[in-house]
Formats: structure tokens, C-alpha cells, sequence
């Protein structure tokens, strides 16, 4: 007996269920364009928030303490020629009782005491001027002020006017140390000063020098917080690192991702399964590692020098899997 043939309403509904299948496979292609498309415009506007927000924050930092700055620098400048004597003291001898004197001869001459990287002077007005000279790799860097007000020799003192960067925690030291222990006050903003310049010359430096193969870079405004994308490699290299204190100018924490490129040759002969597998970053630990112990610009020169050895390491391992 022989085989009957299909009836033509079962060619048509192969020829249907074809159709769709290539209708879905063309919908999935320009979703995934759609999609790459919003990653690009998206991409791109953040790209021009980040430079607003780099735009704004040198206005701030930069216009608004100007005036200040230019003023306060003068005042500096006249109380060191009024002086009659410099004094200098070791840092065993700087205390509070030190303070307490300054602070009983701040109504009656110019007077300054010079420390390693900061200078206090006796202002008119019943004044206190701190001086704080920032350095970075042994060179001058940047100068800020801070001026205290005392009223009386009994009276706690409080900060009147000051240049410091205005992200930085001045008030809150300013109420958790100036009327318990004035020297620690001084003593740990001029710290604070010093950590964050070095964090931010260390972000200048690396752009400085390593700028055509860092694609976007954020960073917080203290400095504290910093991530940048390296893209001149088989990967796509993120890293991500934080300061869990402002003091610190090594992060305690050190994030390096990185992330198979969909153009990759290696990529795209792989089954879909395969492919999808492929697109979860891999995590760099000697990177991590080199974050957390080096200085930014040291660290990213040891990141890159061993980044195309530790890519044919991973894909190796993946391979043998």
C-alpha cells in the first residue's frame, strides 16, 4: 500500500510556521540593535553628565572660593611681614598648651607657628589663620586656609571662613574635635587635605599619562570614589575602586571586571549557549591586587603590562573546560 501524500494545508502550515520562525529570528536581530542603539545614546548622555558634572565641580571648587582665597592670602601675607618672631616647633612640642598660648597672644601681636605643611598665624580681630600646604610626589601642590575665630581666651573658638574644598567634612570635625582638642582638629583637616590631593593627583597623572586608552572615568568629588573603562584590549576593562575613609590614599576596595567583547573572534564562533556564557566578565584579581598595594599610576602601568597574559590565561582555561 502505498504512502499517501501530505495534504496541502500541512505544506502550507510548514510554510507559515517557517515564515514566523524567520520573522522571530529578524525581530530578535533588530531588538538586539534597538537595544545596542539605546546602550550608545545612553552611553552617550551619561558621557555628557559625567562632563558637567566635571564642569560644575571646577566652577565650585575653583570661582567660589576665589575671592576668599585672594583675600585671606593677602591678610597671610601681611601678618608673616608684620611679625616680629618666627617660631619653630617640633611635633612633640605642639599641644594644647601651645594653642592656649597662641591663642592669649592673638590679642596682642602677629605671631605664627610653622609645622611641616602648615603655618598658624595670629590675625587681627582675635583671629587664629591656618595655612595648609598640600604636596604631591615631593612638589608643592596647592595652599588652603582656615581661619578660626576667639573671641575670648575662655570662649571655644569656631571656624569663620575657610578655602577648603566644600565636599570636605569641616563642619563635622569642626564639632566633634575644635572645642575638645583643638590641635587634633587642625592637625587631622591638614591630614584630610593632604589625602584628598593625593587621590586627585594620582586621577590627574594617570589621565595625564595613560588618557588614549581610558575610555570613561567617574569619579566622586573627594575623590573617594573612582571608576574608569579601559578599551584598547580583547576586553573591555572595568575598574572600580573606593576609600572607606578620607584619610587613605591606597583604596580599601578594588573591583576589576573584565568583559568578553561581543566582536571577538573567539566569541563569535561559539554556539549562542556558548556565547552567552562568554559574556560574564571575568574578575582580575592580580589587578585587584595591584589597586590595593601601588599608587593609581603604578598600579594601572602593572595592570596593563600583564593584562594581555592574563586574558590567554583565562581564555585558555575556558578552552580546556
Amino acid at each position: 500500500m502505498g504512502s499517501r501524500a501530505s495534504p496541502p494545508h500541512d505544506y502550507l502550515h510548514m510554510h507559515v510556521e517557517q515564515l514566523r520562525r524567520r520573522h522571530q529570528s529578524l525581530s530578535e536581530l533588530t531588538y538586539a540593535r534597538d537595544e545596542d542603539a539605546k546602550l550608545e545614546t545612553t552611553r552617550a548622555r551619561l558621557s555628557n553628565i559625567l562632563k558637567r558634572h566635571e564642569d560644575l565641580k571646577e566652577r565650585l571648587s575653583r570661582d567660589s572660593d576665589k575671592l576668599i582665597f585672594e583675600r585671606l592670602q593677602k591678610e597671610f601675607e601681611a601678618a608673616r611681614t608684620a611679625q616680629t618672631e618666627e617660631i619653630s616647633i617640633d611635633d612633640d612640642e605642639w599641644n594644647d598648651g601651645l594653642l592656649a598660648t597662641i591663642r592669649e597672644k592673638v590679642h596682642m601681636e602677629a605671631d605664627r607657628k610653622v609645622m611641616a605643611n602648615q603655618v598658624i598665624y595670629c590675625l587681627d580681630g582675635a583671629r587664629i589663620g591656618i595655612q595648609y600646604e598640600t604636596f604631591f610626589a615631593g612638589e608643592p601642590c596647592e595652599i588652603f586656609h582656615c581661619v578660626l575665630e576667639s573671641k575670648s581666651f575662655l570662649e571655644k573658638m569656631t571656624v569663620i571662613e575657610h578655602t577648603l574644598p566644600f565636599f570636605l567634612p569641616i563642619r563635622e570635625l569642626e564639632s566633634d574635635l575644635l572645642s575638645s582638642n583643638a590641635i587634633k582638629f587642625i592637625d587631622h583637616l591638614e591630614e584630610i587635605l593632604q589625602a584628598y590631593i593625593d587621590r586627585r593627583e594620582q586621577v590627574r597623572l594617570i589621565k595625564e599619562l595613560y588618557g588614549n586608552q581610558i575610555g570613561e572615568l567617574f569619579h566622586s568629588l573627594p575623590y573617594n570614589v573612582i571608576e574608569f573603562v579601559l578599551e584598547d584590549f580583547e576586553c573591555k576593562v572595568t575598574v572600580s575602586i573606593r576609600y572607606s575613609d578620607l584619610l587613605q590614599t591606597l583604596p580599601s576596595q578594588a573591583r576589576v571586571l573584565a568583559w568578553p567583547l561581543r566582536s571577538s573572534r573567539r566569541i563569535s564562533t561559539r554556539s549562542s549557549s556558548a556565547s552567552a556564557a562568554q559574556s560574564v566578565p571575568f574578575r582580575l584579581s592580580y589587578a585587584e591586587e595591584a589597586l590595593k598595594t601601588l599608587c593609581l599610576p603604578e598600579a594601572y602601568a602593572d595592570i596593563v603590562l600583564d593584562l594581555p597574559h592574563a586574558l590567554k590565561r583565562i581564555f585558555s582555561s575556558q578552552d580546556s573546560d
